[in-house]
């Protein structure tokens, strides 16, 4: 096992003064969502914490703030995104334009940066750069400076086996979703349905295939890959990508939120910690805690439909409603009579401290959109969960909840509020959700066990240090 002093010196050097290794440092270059964000900086913790030092890459798009890290150093990249399309919102389209902007070869922008990080550590040489897959720009610029790569997957194993059967899916005409054929079982990837697949009917298909194509190249041509997932949470889907794909190293040291100490100190929008206060206040399991992400948004009658749901379960809540939460609306505006109706029992903020919400005594059960940061979060403090997905892999992540793992329920269809009143009693009173309570009691401590001294976590992140210092 590497230890810190081994990270910090290339296990070279002695207390007599005779020349020591370097020490060595990792580059990491998370996309700029919060979703990607969170579990790159949570891997950078866990490497800093075991004697790397660490040089963060980051974008304009959504520029992180180096004074909440100190001991990490901040690099920025010229990333091309026009101001429209970064306005838009689409992740897809912001996607695509930054990895134009940095990979077109009358700017080089990032290689010039990689070739400048370089120069000026060479008293901390870097090893490798850890990069999100989907930064497509990544591995030609790293090869022109002679830089090896691993790449970060902060989706679930479930989502890495999908992208690696895309090809599969159109061929045997899973994809392009056709509307009669939704609900049909996909039979190469059980549970999945077609509707549960990455994409939804109104994605551009080629679009995807393309962009699929190329991440899973930068997989393939890297010299590992870390996946922020457990080996007791995903056992068959992980043994399926480590027999299939033709790189040295699959790792799954997650959940990586469980390595850092620090993860507030990653969120783009300012977190109410007052709303801890006010859980303390609450009865044991009573809360309801309702979060869409940090994406995922409603159309003015969904809004109205969510409020009166909560106003008529009867439970408590406390509800994340961020200002662009509504579609359409510059605010969310409240029905009127909500307010007194939900008095001393709902409060709402714009943005919460998610991790410590979860695991706070008074939350009963999760009200989740089921990006995977999310699921994960809930399946670590054994928190049940209704699931609205919308896009991406949240489709996919319901579906393993529901069938795999049993520890929560979709809420489908149109949301209404009778509709929704009663998912919230079956999740918070009624026997089944008590059953899945329990399930999500069961995973809690799977998840303790991984992170043990010796449990399949920590083993993969110190694999992963012997890995990096050996580049």
């Amino acid at each position: 096992m590497a230890s810190v002093h081994e990270a910090r010196t290339g296990g070279g050097g002695d207390a007599g003064g005779r020349k020591s290794r370097r020490p060595r440092r990792v580059l990491v270059f998370p996309l700029p969502f919060q979703g990607h964000i969170n579990p790159m900086l949570q891997l950078a913790d866990a490497l800093h914490a075991r004697g790397l030092a660490v040089t963060v890459l980051h974008t304009h798009f959504n520029a992180l703030d180096p004074a909440r890290r100190p001991e990490f150093r901040f690099v920025p990249v010229p990333d091309g995104v026009p101001a429209g399309v970064a306005a838009s919102g689409d992740a897809i389209d912001i996607l695509h334009a930054m990895n134009a902007g940095m990979e077109a070869e009358e700017s080089a922008a990032l290689r010039g940066v990689l070739e400048s990080v370089l120069a000026d550590e060479e008293k901390t040489p870097a090893a490798c750069i850890v990069f999100d897959a989907n930064l497509l720009a990544v591995p030609r610029a790293a090869a022109a400076v002679g830089l090896k790569t691993v790449v970060l997957r902060t989706a679930s194993a479930a989502c890495l086996g999908c992208f690696m059967a895309y090809p599969m899916l159109h061929q045997k005409g899973y994809l392009p979703p056709q509307e009669s054929k939704m609900y049909m079982p996909v039979k190469e990837l059980p549970p999945l349905r077609v509707r549960d697949l990455f994409y939804s009917s109104w994605s551009d298909q080629e679009k995807m295939r393309n962009l699929l194509a190329r991440a899973m190249e930068a997989v393939n041509n890297s010299s590992g890959l870390v996946i922020n997932t457990f080996d007791a949470l995903e056992p068959a889907e992980l043994e399926r990508i480590r027999d299939e794909l033709r790189i040295p190293m699959v790792l799954a040291p997650g959940p990586l939120h469980k390595l850092s100490s620090k993860n507030t100190a990653s969120s783009l929008l300012d977190e109410d910690c007052d709303c801890i206060k006010w859980l303390d206040k609450q009865p044991p399991k009573s809360v309801l805690y309702v979060s869409f992400g940090s994406l995922a948004s409603l159309d003015p009658n969904e809004f109205l439909e969510v409020a009166w749901g909560l106003a008529t379960s009867g439970h408590p809540f406390l509800w994340v409603v961020r200002p662009d939460s509504v579609r359409g609306l510059d605010g969310p505006g409240f029905p009127n009579g909500f307010e007194a109706a939900v008095e001393g029992r709902g409060k709402v903020i714009r943005w919460a401290p998610q991790q410590e919400v979860l695991a706070h005594r008074a939350v009963g059960g999760f009200w989740t959109h089921n990006g995977w940061n999310s699921t994960l979060e809930s399946i670590s403090e054994g928190v049940p969960m209704i699931c609205r997905p919308q896009f991406a892999d949240q489709m996919m992540n319901t579906r393993y909840v529901e069938k795999t793992w049993g520890v929560g329920f979709e809420l489908e269809g149109e949301l209404e509020r009778g509709k929704i009143e009663k998912a919230i009693r079956k999740l918070m009173e009624e026997r089944e959700g008590a059953e899945m309570r329990e399930r999500a009691m069961e995973l809690k401590m799977k998840v303790a066990d991984c992170l043990k001294p010796g449990g399949s976590s920590e083993i993969a992140i110190d694999k992963l240090v012997r890995h990096i210092l050996s580049l």
